[in-house]
This record gives structure tokens, sequence and C-alpha cells, in this order.
């Protein structure tokens, strides 16, 4: 029973752990915040508005023995959502494990030994929907496997990989879509261990057994449920007939869950407490396919951070599950039923389909560089973004049902969200500084060195990377050592590819408000659909940019992370009409107004900048005030009504009627 928690710093995230653990949780699973999972320390530009924020930023050795002050590694079940740069932190946690053991006096090798977690460095997903991505997919992969031979010989109790369908789902991934693509991910993961020559044959079950899964469950709870027992079933089957585990334990699908929060509505958000408790039933009620770890989201999550209270009603929700009710005490109280069958059925004959055309494909690398897989998420939702705005799929509250009595749980005065104050960063910043000038220089340059010379020959890179951790280097010199030798990477974003909306008539009459807005104007309509700063969560983004494009714009769209001064420089050469910008970490009181002054500043001040994402109604006001000229969140649903504003914003700013 986990909550997903961390913010602020490694101290604050160290007392919120231990309050959890104190209330009945019983394992850690640590949210790092932005620059930490792309590679940055704290005083980096593209970190501006970002520490802190959506998890606990770790930038050092230092920070790590902090998040875990007295919390003895050996007795913990650590998860950390970390990716691109999940053997740094690895190497951190290993680390700080082996100086617990010395002060114990302890063999280090039992104490490693009895580490127990996960790292959930699944790099593929990244590319498809999530964004914290730094390496391209050659490099990625070779990471991923050093670390899993590694850990196998190492720290066989840890799981070196938690391949993970569940931002596949948020980013439109159909049960068979998500189901087929996660298994893609896990051959392609398994086929390199297997070919890397660091894991004997003998030992592949080892590395089969210490893969897990982590998925999303959805409210439509038969489809949910049926997806994991068709994923279950499939994993049994790939592992026995392609990589020869004999052992039906090893062949075990182990996954954990964390329910659906980008489901969870801003509107009447006290619906989404049902919600949660539903999609927890999907992964908890079929015994044969059921969740080893599930973590919940708090009710209030569309609306911001959540407080303490918020995640502790979440535990609660599992505790009465687990304690009060009896639904956790049968054998699988769906086998035989001829519904389920038919539905595990059609999922897994469709997910068979699409493994075998990624495979044809070339392997889920060779479908990502395409932009094969991208493009399918993308196209799947603007489908079900279309069966929402038609009212075909019903959002209670959102699209229908939505008068409502004033909720008691936002009443006037009442702190709705946790706030993660300014100082945070700068005291980030000015600690970091700090730790650079007390370590060993020589011991770093020395140890990046090493690393860079092994990242250019096949050497397993761990021990180097342990190596720099202990002495000192930090997480952005770690990931700078090797964007040096890998280089950086931007992945397809998919929407040139999506297929359009002809033939809807509202798509149709804004299209045709675009046309005669273009004869007045004597152009092209174009607008720049701009992701600033790390956050990568970039599927309302790339719906809003394929909307843009089916009612008639020209759409200028350069993927995620960009500073404000990258976006201005585009807006500026493109000749763009509307900057749009989409945020959803919770740095737009930071990185928004940048954008506008830097237009100002560059003689464009003239182009209304808008903005969607996560955002208080308090900071709409605030942006507004620096000069927003619309402010849109997760309520404002209806892409193709949102367009109609823009372009009668865009006639407004030029004079037109």
């Amino acid at each position: 029973m986990r909550t997903y928690a961390g913010h602020s710093s490694a101290a604050a995230s160290n007392e919120l752990y231990r309050r959890n653990l104190a209330k009945g949780q019983t394992g850690l699973s640590v949210a790092f915040d932005l620059p930490t999972q792309t590679g940055y320390d704290p005083d980096h530009q593209l970190s501006r508005g970002e520490v802190g924020k959506v998890g606990v930023p770790v930038s050092h050795i230092g920070d790590m023995r902090r998040l875990f002050d007295g919390i003895p590694l050996a007795e913990a079940n650590t998860s950390m959502t970390i990716n691109a740069p999940a053997m740094w932190l690895l190497a951190l946690y290993v680390s700080v494990a082996r100086e617990q053991a010395e002060a114990e006096g302890r063999d280090v090798d039992e104490v490693l030994a009895k580490l127990a977690g996960t790292t959930q460095n699944d790099i593929i997903k990244e590319y498809l929907s999530r964004g914290t991505y730094i390496f391209p997919p050659g490099p990625s992969l070779r990471l991923i496997t050093d670390m899993i031979a590694w850990t196998v010989h190492h720290v066989p109790k840890w799981n070196p990989i938690n391949i993970c369908s569940y931002h596949l789902q948020e980013a439109g991934a159909t049960p068979t879509q998500e189901v087929a693509y996660a298994l893609c991910t896990a051959i392609a993961v398994l086929d390199a261990v297997r070919d890397s020559g660091q894991v004997d044959q003998a030992d592949m079950a080892k590395v089969v057994a210490r893969i897990s899964f982590f998925v999303n469950a959805g409210v439509r709870f038969v489809e949910e449920m049926s997806k994991m027992r068709a994923f279950t079933a499939l994993w049994d089957e790939i592992t026995r007939d392609r990589y020869g585990v004999t052992d039906p334990k090893a062949r075990r699908l182990r996954y954990g869950v964390q329910v659906n929060s980008l489901g969870l509505t801003e509107a009447q958000p006290e619906n989404n407490v049902q919600r949660i408790v539903l999609e927890m039933l999907a992964v908890s009620l079929s015994r044969g396919a059921r969740a080893r770890a599930i973590q919940l989201p708090a009710w209030n999550e569309a609306l911001g951070l959540p407080r303490p209270w918020d995640q502790q009603w979440a535990l609660r929700m599992q505790q009465v599950l687990a304690f009060e009710t009896d639904l956790l005490e049968y054998e699988d109280i769906f086998d035989g039923s001829h519904v389920i069958q038919a539905k595990v059925d059609e999922i897994m004959s469709g997910a068979r389909e699409e493994i075998a055309r990624v495979q044809d494909l070339g392997g889920a690398v060779a479908a990502v560089e395409s932009g094969y897989m991208k493009s399918q998420l993308v196209a799947s939702l603007a489908e079900y973004r279309r069966g929402m705005e038609n009212g075909e799929r019903i959002l209670v509250g959102v699209n229908k049902f939505d008068t409502t009595e004033p909720s008691p749980l936002q009443a006037e005065g009442a702190k709705a969200i946790e706030t993660i104050d300014p100082a945070v960063e700068k005291a980030a910043v000015s600690a970091i500084e700090e730790w650079r000038t007390q370590r060993d220089s020589d011991a770093v340059e020395r140890a990046l060195a090493t690393l860079k010379e092994r990242a250019g020959t096949t050497e397993n890179l761990f021990e180097a990377t342990v190596d720099c951790a202990r002495a000192g280097v930090t997480t952005g010199e770690w990931s700078g050592a090797l964007r040096e030798v890998f280089g950086e990477y931007r992945a397809p974003t998919g929407v040139s590819a999506a297929p359009g909306g002809g033939g809807d008539p509202q798509i149709e009459r804004v299209r045709e408000l675009v046309r005669a807005t273009e004869a007045e104007l004597g152009e092209r309509l174009r607008i720049l659909v701009g992701k600033p700063g790390l956050d990568g969560h970039s599927n309302g983004a790339e719906q809003v940019a394929v909307r843009a494009r089916d009612v008639g714009f020209e759409v200028v769209y350069q993927g995620i992370r960009l500073t404000p001064e990258q976006i201005v420089a585009a807006a500026v050469q493109e000749g763009v009409h509307v900057v749009g910008l989409s945020v959803l970490s919770g740095s737009h009181l930071e990185v928004v107004p940048h954008v506008v002054d830097g237009l100002r500043a560059a003689g464009a001040g003239d182009v209304p900048v808008i903005v969607g994402g996560i955002i208080p109604p308090d900071d709409a006001a605030l942006l507004t005030e620096r000069g927003i000229a619309r402010v849109f969140t997760p309520k404002d649903y209806e892409l193709t009504d949102i367009m109609a504003g823009i372009v009668a914003l865009v006639r407004e700013r030029n004079g037109l009627s």
C-alpha cells in the first residue's frame, strides 16, 4: 500500500514518508521533481520554476542520505518513479545503503542482497507519453540493460525495471494498445539483456522474475479487469515460449497500479472518490490477475498538489478494502464467466496482432523512432476526445449532470491543495552551489572522466556510476557527461500523422471562420503550441495542435522541453498570430510570464498568449494580470469551442469585427 509522494526538499519529503509509514503505509513510492527526472541540477535554466514542484529534488548523495534519514533501507520497500537517470538514482540509493551498513558494522553484500524495491526505468513510454527522456533510444536501452545485469548479480530482490503502461493509457491507448505496447517494450528489454552477453541463459529466468509492470486502471470496470487477465495470460505465454522460462512462478505477471489520475476531474472533484474506488476494485477483485501493489491518487489531484490529509484518505480506501471487506478472501470469482472470458479473448487477440505488427517494424525501438506508436496513441486520444465532446462518452459532472451544490471540501477559506513555497527553489540552488564547494573536485573530475570513457565502450556503466555517486557528482553532471557521449533526443510528436476531423459540423463552422479571417488579413493563420519548462505531459498540447490543424490553422509545434526564449524566438521567426502554452507541472507562474515579457522585448507584444493546464483560480487571475489573454483548465474540454475563441481573439487583436 503506497501513496506517490515527495515534494519541496529531501528533508520535507523524509518527514512526509515517516508520517505515512506511521499511518500504515507498507511501502514508499518516491516522486522526483522534473529537473531530477530529466537530469538537470536546480540551477539549470530549464529547472526554473520546476524545483520541488511535482516531486523531491535529489541532486547528489547528500540529498539521498537526507531523504532516507532514519529509514533502514535493508528493511524498506522503495519504489522510485525515475526513468532516464534510473541508473544514477539507484546508484545513489545503493551507496546510501552501503553507508548505513558500514555505520552499523554489517556486511555490505548482505545488506545489498536485502534491498527490495523498484526503479521504473521504462524509457520507451517516455518517448510516447510522459516526455522525461534524455538520450536516444539505443543508448537508453543500453543503460537499462547494464542496470538489469548488475542488479541480477548484486541486488537480487530489486526490480530494475517497471514497464509502465500507465502513461500509455493517459496518452490515449486502448486496453489492447496498452497491453501490446507494454509487452513490446518488455520484449525489447529482454532481447537486449539476452543478447548483451552479460547474463547467462540459465539466469534469464531470474531476469524475467524481476521484471515488473505498472499499469493504469480506468473507470470501465469490466474492460480494465479483463485487460489484466489478458495481460497475465500473454506474459506467461511470451516468457515461456520466447525465453524458455519453465518456472511458472518466475513467469507470473507482477504488477503495481496507479489508478487513472488524468481521468480525475476538476469539475465536481468529489466525484473522483467513487472513480478511484471503482478503479481500485478492477485490479484487486480478480485473484488470478491481482495487483501486488496499489497506489491511489487523491481526490483533488486535478486541482493541484494533494495535502497530507488527502493522501491519508487515499490510503484509508485501500485499508478498508483489505481489512474490512471479504473481497480478497476467495478464489478468483470471475473464473467461468463467459462475459469476462469473451472480453479477455478479444483483448488478447487484438494485442497479439499489434505485437506482431510492431515486431515486423523492427521492435519497440524502431516503432518509436518511426513515430508509429506515437501516432497511434495520438489518434486514439483524438477519438476519445471527440466522443467526450459529442456526448457519446459521458463524464459525470463535466459533459453531463454538471449542476452542483457548493462543495464543503472547497469552502471559502479552506486550503484545498498543497502549495510549494517559491523559496524552495532558491534554497535548492544555494544548497547545490554550497555542495560543489565542499566536495573533492579532483575526485569528481576523475569519476566523470572514467564514466565518459566507459560510455564509449561496451562495458557495464553501473560501477562507474556508483563511483560518481560516492565522489559527490551531481545529477546534472552525471547526465551531462553521458549527453556528451550519447547525445540528446527529440521524439516524434505524432501530430502530423493523426487523422483529421473532417465532417464534423462544429469543426467546419470554425474552419469557415478561419478562412474568412485569413481572407481579411491576407495571410494564413498561424498558432504556436509550446511546452515551456520540463513538463513532458504533452497529450493536451498534441490534441490542441491536432484540432488547430483540423480547423485550418497552420500549426507550429516543436514538442516538449523548451525555454521561454526558444518559444519567443520561434513565435517571432514564424510570424504567428497566437501563442498557446501548456503547463501541467505547476510552474505556470514562473515560466509563462517570461514568454509574455520576451514577446514584448522582441517587438511582438501584440501577439496574444494563452495558457492551459492545471491552474488554480487564484493563479489564473495572476496570469491574467501579467498579460495572459486566456487561461484554460481541464474543465474546458470543448476543443472546437476553444478554437473558435482563439480565432475571435486573433480578430480582436487585429482590429477585425
